[in-house]
């Protein structure tokens, strides 16, 4: 059975549905490409906003397309200090009773989200060839050891399995600090 994986850490970043698009940057405006993630399809964007909190702001908060059904921003708990937030441990796409914040774009646009700010559960993307080879499933939680000089275990992480994922576990900067990862080194499941 196999045990080790890649792990990569995730920056303060925003999911935005078509409406939010269009307000923050005009009708029919394209997101510019800079890189593909994980989950194929799925890419990092040129263009940032700002958001804003009650008590702070963070600019360069990246896109993350394509445009989804809902608009999201996912921080870490260091972020939501800065904005004066306090998001609830979520998995992606669960909003309901999260604060929300105001996003800022390019040219001075903004939005005001009245949810929508939460910091993502640790995760890791599996399709299900790796699921089968590591032997779990969906929704299961399990533990993870980071091996170095600052080595830890991730207890609660949850799989998430699709046919559209590739392999990776998913840390915030807050996390990948306090173990000194560096994206893509292989991490270890333990059960």
């Amino acid at each position: 059975m196999k045990t080790m994986l890649p792990i990569a850490r995730s920056d303060i970043h925003v999911h935005v549905n078509q409406e939010d698009m269009d307000a923050l940057f005009g009708k029919g405006y394209k997101l510019t490409y800079v890189r593909e993630l994980t989950i194929p399809g799925n890419y990092a964007c040129a263009e940032t906003l700002e958001v804003i909190g009650p008590k702070g702001s963070i600019k360069g908060a990246v896109i993350v397309a394509p445009v989804r059904a809902y608009t999201q921003v996912e921080v870490s708990y260091t972020d939501a200090a800065v904005l004066g937030l306090d998001p609830p441990l979520r998995e992606s796409g669960d909003l309901e009773d999260s604060p929300g914040c105001v996003l800022i774009g390019p040219k001075g646009q903004s939005i005001q989200l009245e949810k929508g700010v939460i910091a993502a559960l640790r995760h890791i993307h599996m399709h299900p060839d790796d699921a089968r080879e590591f032997g779990v499933v969906n929704g299961q939680r399990v533990k993870i050891r980071v091996h170095g000089e600052r080595g830890l275990v991730f207890d609660n992480v949850i799989i998430r399995v699709s046919e559209e994922y590739r392999l990776e576990m998913h840390i915030d900067m807050d996390e990948g600090r306090a173990a000194k990862v560096v994206d893509f080194q292989l991490v270890e499941l333990i059960q």
